[in-house]
Parts: C-alpha cells; sequence; structure tokens
C-alpha cells in the first residue's frame, strides 16, 4: 500500500492533541489519594532517576463523602487549591512525563466525573482513576525499586485513606495482591469521628478490620511470605511514634503496638494522646491506622515490619519509564488475556499488520499523536475476539464488557473504557454518544481509530495470508477514499458488499466512505 498526498487538512486545520515525542528530562508522578495527595518530581539522565522535588498535602478528600457518596463542595475546593499548587510546579512539562492518578475515593465518589474536570483544569493534565488491584501491583514496583534485590518473598502492606492494599511477591514479580476498602480515614471516621476513645470502640473497630482481613487472611498469612514491609504514611507515622517513645529499636514490632494500644486505652480522647513523633496533622486519623495496623500484625501473623520509602508515585514514575523503554506492562497484560479467552493469535496479526499500513498512510491527517492511537488498535486487535468464547452472538458486546470491567494490569480506567469502546465499536453500528462522553482528547480521536480499526477487520474477514492488494487511503475530516486496483473489488464480492454496508453505518455518523 501507498500514500496519495492530496489537499487534506487536519481537523480545525491543526493537530489533533498537543502532544509531543519527545525523550524525558524532567517526569512528575502525582498520587490523588483518599488522605494525602503526593507529587513526585524526578530528572532523567541516562536512564537514571534522581529525585529532585517531593510535595504532600493532607486534603482528606475521604472525608468529604457524604452517606451517598456524593464528594461535598468545601472538600472538592480544599483539593482543587491543592491541585492549582502542584498544576503550577509542573507547568510546561510534556503530556508524555506526566502521569496522574485517583484512588479510592474518586472510584467511590457518584459526582467524581464533575470533580475530575475541574481537577484537570487545575493541572493542566489528564487524571487517570485507577483500580484497587492496579493500585496494589504500582504500591508494590515503588517498594520493590527502592529495596535491594533479593530472594525473599516480601508481604508488601499499604494503609491509604480509603483503602489498604497487600501484595506478596519476590524482587519485582508479585505473587498475590489484593485492595480492600477500608482506610485510616474511613475507619477513622466511622469509629472515632468524635475523637472519643474507650474499649468498646476499639474492639468494634478492630472487629470490623478483623472480618474485612478474614477472606484473605489465607493466603497473605505470615507462612506465605519471609518478610513483612510497610509502605504508606500512616505506616510511617505508627514507626516514628513507637521509635520516639522507645516502644520499638528500629521498625514495627508486635510488642510496640500493643505498648501504643496500651497507651491509647489510659486515654479518653484524641486529644489527650500526646504522642511524641506524631505530625499534629495525621492526629484525626492517627486512630484509623492504627486500628488497621494492629488488626491486620495479629490476624496475619506479622511479629515485625519494616517500613519503606517507596509507594505508589514511585510506582508510577518506574511504571513510566518502562511504558518509554518498551516494557509496558500493559501490552503483557493484553497478550495474557487474549491467551486466557484462546483468540485467534494469526487472525489477530493480519489485523494489527493492515492497521499498521493504514496507519502509515493516515499519519499526516493524525498528527504525532498516531503512535498513540496505534498502540491503542494494536491492542484492541489483540482483545477483540475474546468474546467469542462466551458466545458468538454480540460477541463483541462480550469483549467490551471483559475489557471495562476486568482487572486489567497497567491500565487506568479510562484506559479500560477506551479499549472497551474501540471493541465493542469493531462492528455493527457506531456507538457515537459513548465516544462523545470520553475525556479529551479520545472524544475526537476515537472516531478515527474506529474507522481505521473496522476497515482492518473487514479486509481481513477471509483469516488467511492472501495479499491484500495495494490500495490508496485518503483521510480528510468527515471523509474517506479508498481506492483499489482496477477490477479488484469486482472480483471481490464478498469485500464489496461488507465495504457497502460500511458505507452506510458511516453516513449514520456525517461520514462520507468513498470507493473507487
Amino acid at each position: 500500500m501507498r500514500y496519495i498526498k492530496k489537499n487534506s487538512t487536519t481537523i480545525a486545520d491543526k493537530p489533533l492533541t498537543n502532544t509531543t515525542e519527545q525523550s524525558p528530562e524532567l517526569i512528575a508522578a502525582i498520587d490523588l489519594g483518599s488522605n494525602s495527595f503526593h507529587m513526585i518530581i524526578c530528572s532523567v539522565t541516562d536512564g537514571q532517576l534522581q529525585t529532585i522535588d517531593r510535595i504532600k498535602e493532607m486534603v482528606r478528600l475521604a472525608s468529604g463523602l457524604d452517606k451517598r457518596n456524593i464528594l461535598d463542595k468545601n472538600t472538592q475546593e480544599r483539593a482543587l487549591d491543592c491541585l492549582k499548587r502542584f498544576g503550577q510546579r509542573i507547568q510546561g512539562f510534556p503530556a508524555n512525563n506526566v502521569h496522574i492518578v485517583g484512588t479510592n475515593t474518586l472510584r467511590t465518589a457518584k459526582n467524581a466525573a464533575n470533580f475530575l474536570q475541574h481537577a484537570e483544569k487545575a493541572l493542566g493534565y489528564p487524571i487517570h482513576i485507577i483500580s484497587g488491584i492496579e493500585e496494589a501491583r504500582l504500591i508494590y514496583q515503588g517498594v520493590a525499586y527502592s529495596l535491594q534485590s533479593n530472594a525473599q518473598r516480601r508481604l508488601v502492606m499499604d494503609i491509604g485513606g480509603g483503602s489498604t492494599e497487600y501484595i506478596i511477591g519476590t524482587n519485582s514479580s508479585i505473587a498475590k495482591k489484593e485492595s480492600l476498602r477500608m482506610g485510616c480515614v474511613t475507619v477513622s471516621n466511622r469509629f472515632f469521628a468524635d475523637g472519643m476513645i474507650n474499649q468498646q470502640k476499639l474492639h468494634a473497630a478492630l472487629l470490623f478490620v478483623k472480618q474485612r482481613l478474614r477472606g484473605d487472611k489465607k493466603q497473605f498469612t505470615s507462612k506465605n511470605w519471609d518478610e513483612a514491609i510497610g509502605a504508606s504514611g500512616s505506616i510511617r507515622a505508627i514507626r516514628k511514634v513507637l521509635v520516639a517513645h522507645n516502644w520499638t529499636p528500629g521498625g514495627i514490632s508486635l510488642e510496640g503496638l500493643e505498648l501504643l494500644k496500651n497507651h491509647i486505652l489510659n486515654c479518653q480522647h484524641t486529644s489527650e494522646l500526646k504522642l511524641e513523633g506524631l505530625d499534629p496533622d495525621r492526629l484525626p486519623v492517627f486512630m484509623g491506622g492504627f486500628v488497621i495496623l494492629y488488626a491486620t500484625f495479629t490476624s496475619l501473623g506479622i511479629e515485625t515490619m519494616s517500613v519503606s520509602d517507596g509507594a505508589l508515585r514511585e510506582g508510577l514514575i518506574y511504571d513510566h519509564l518502562g511504558r518509554l523503554s518498551n516494557h509496558d506492562v500493559r501490552s503483557k497484560t493484553v497478550t495474557t488475556v487474549a491467551k486466557h479467552y484462546n483468540t485467534d493469535t494469526a487472525q489477530s496479526e493480519l489485523i494489527q499488520s493492515t492497521i499498521s499500513d493504514l496507519i502509515k498512510q493516515v499519519k499526516p491527517f493524525l498528527g504525532a499523536q498516531s503512535k498513540i492511537m496505534l498502540q491503542q488498535l494494536l491492542w484492541a486487535a489483540e482483545l477483540h475476539e475474546i468474546g467469542r468464547n462466551i458466545a458468538h452472538s454480540q460477541y463483541h458486546k462480550h469483549g467490551a464488557y471483559i475489557i471495562k470491567h476486568g482487572d486489567l494490569s497497567g491500565f487506568s480506567q479510562q484506559d479500560q473504557n477506551l479499549l472497551s469502546i474501540l471493541v465493542l465499536s469493531h462492528r455493527r453500528k457506531i456507538p457515537l454518544k459513548k465516544i462523545a462522553e470520553l475525556p479529551d482528547p479520545w472524544n475526537k480521536l476515537a472516531f478515527y481509530m474506529i474507522i481505521i480499526f473496522r476497515l482492518a477487520v473487514l479486509l481481513q474477514r477471509n483469516r488467511n495470508y492472501s495479499a491484500l492488494p495495494e490500495f490508496e487511503i485518503v483521510l480528510t475530516k468527515n471523509h474517506m477514499q479508498l481506492t483499489f486496483p482496477d477490477n479488484w473489488l469486482m472480483n471481490a464480492p464478498l469485500t464489496q458488499a461488507d465495504l457497502q454496508q460500511e458505507q452506510i453505518y458511516l453516513a449514520k455518523a456525517d461520514f462520507t466512505l468513498e470507493l473507487s
């Protein structure tokens, strides 16, 4: 296939996005947690990282959720003020060098979409909401890269504001991971909102955490790992208190937690705790963090725990570097899922090859973003038939559902939603409403991606390696022209019929497909 240059224009006579391909000098990762917002900025020189700036603000996003899981206005304003400060610090960073994720509270809040619009405006960059399981993976990566390699199996625990993650792994390899909906903010608000402390409240809070842990106790018990590592602000705060009071020699011990528990029970209100080494800003959520950690120690049989400085944002940095160096965990995930659902690998490869050729031809229209679009389309091609393992009828809908609702390692909820829509749209009607609801810039890009995907699937319907003829494709804003060799379409009646049906589908989307 070859590209014939014609007088085509890009959308609005400019590239669809302002994405530029550029090697990073500075990269930033931002973690919008349920308790604190964190930002880390690193410089990259010859593949080596150096942290040059860290900013943390205790926003307590989870405290702003009401009983209906609506995030209140005051909390939103507090969060947006913080994000404006973050946004000023990363102003001018290339879009590819900034990775921002939201966690449990933004997964839970019913009005999260509205908040995210304002948050992205304040930051100047998109925010990706990640699942609890993806959060666990990134936390483990942040811890693993901050520690020396060894052959021991590690239990990594992270207490967030709205969730707690447990992961078992060796070096950078993860064996088990889980995210439970309990955090220092939510447990504190549920059992100690008035600051009062007594034996009954503490017992009820501990029972709550142990009940949440019960289903995962067997897989995370001390028999399954060699060392325990904590990785969160709550855990670091507790260690600092234990060391300041000489209740532990260094890390965190069960004996030290017992001494802290006795001290707590001698107080009637959190204001009486007077714990050396505790930041006053953490006092309102300290009890929740302590309860989760103590219950975990006693439930899983933990005697001692060391504390790591690495956490979610460090995991984001290393994950981002992997993407830049062609070690994208998302590609491995897609291949694993495709294999699990017994897809036709040969057919996927045919479609991927055709997509690559089509993207090359229309790259002058798509601009710099064509590389990103190609990667998404290649993943979609690999997964587009996973629904056949459930039922042939409506298989594109089954596949789209699996992709949207599965735990896909490396993907954010927005990533999965885009991939789901691509798979849903590769045949039959084009879901224009779903496309329009995608965040910017995908609400502009996805339609063109879908046209290319549909064309590749259609042209490879014969499912064999017989070469396609060289044909020419020109893409403009509302029009695509396909030019085949003389008489080729007449001798390929099935393809001709499919393309004529495609003209009807595209016409309903105010797009013209011209065949010649």
